[in-house]
């Protein structure tokens, strides 16, 4: 589940998922590399200005599907994405930022490798000592998850039942807030 429906209010100069790094938008990038992965489909949860977000996403196997309440924070986009988890009977699903362009397709996979090893039921990314994105929750979660609300998305169920997976990867540490974050 490709979360791509914030507005990246602190973002200057336009939608920060249709800036581009060498000639490809940000959420496109963040959606490749899911779509490059192991997971077995990738849907993208769209809001902000949706018609050209999906347009960036053009070609990519990648579904999407619109969530009308975006502007009240993460939670509905993450209550979106459960819903088509659940729609598609789901073990468990993967949730990346659309804003997080740098992660490499490898740590989707480990996460994915660790969750049919058994290791946890919530399985975040870690490098370095920092835990990252994107979020790996097995389907018993899934309640859970649609009853978060704001803007933390699933933040408080990973912090309180999350397993690391240790990965080689800074990707999983950085996103796009400002166009200084564009490397």
């Amino acid at each position: 589940v490709l979360l791509a429906a914030g507005m990246g209010t602190r973002f200057e100069g336009g939608n920060k998922l249709l800036a581009e790094i060498d000639g490809e938008p940000v959420v496109r990038r963040a959606a490749r590399t899911l779509v490059e992965s192991s997971v077995s489909g990738v849907v993208a949860v769209l809001g902000h200005q949706a018609g050209a977000v999906e347009d960036a996403l053009g070609g990519l196997c990648v579904s999407t599907r619109p969530n009308a309440r975006y502007e009240e924070g993460q939670s509905t986009s993450v209550a979106v994405g459960v819903d088509v988890a659940c729609e598609r009977g789901w073990d468990g699903a993967v949730f990346a930022l659309g804003d997080m362009p740098f992660v490499d397709r490898e740590s989707v996979d480990r996460l994915v490798r660790a969750y049919v090893d058994g290791v946890g039921t919530v399985l975040a990314p870690e490098h370095d000592g920092s835990r990252g994105n994107p979020v790996l929750f097995d389907s018993q979660h899934f309640d859970a998850l649609a009853d978060v609300t704001g803007d933390r998305g699933g933040r408080d169920i990973v912090e309180s039942e999350g397993t690391l997976v240790s990965v080689d990867d800074d990707g999983i540490l950085y996103d796009i807030d400002k166009k200084e974050d564009m490397i």
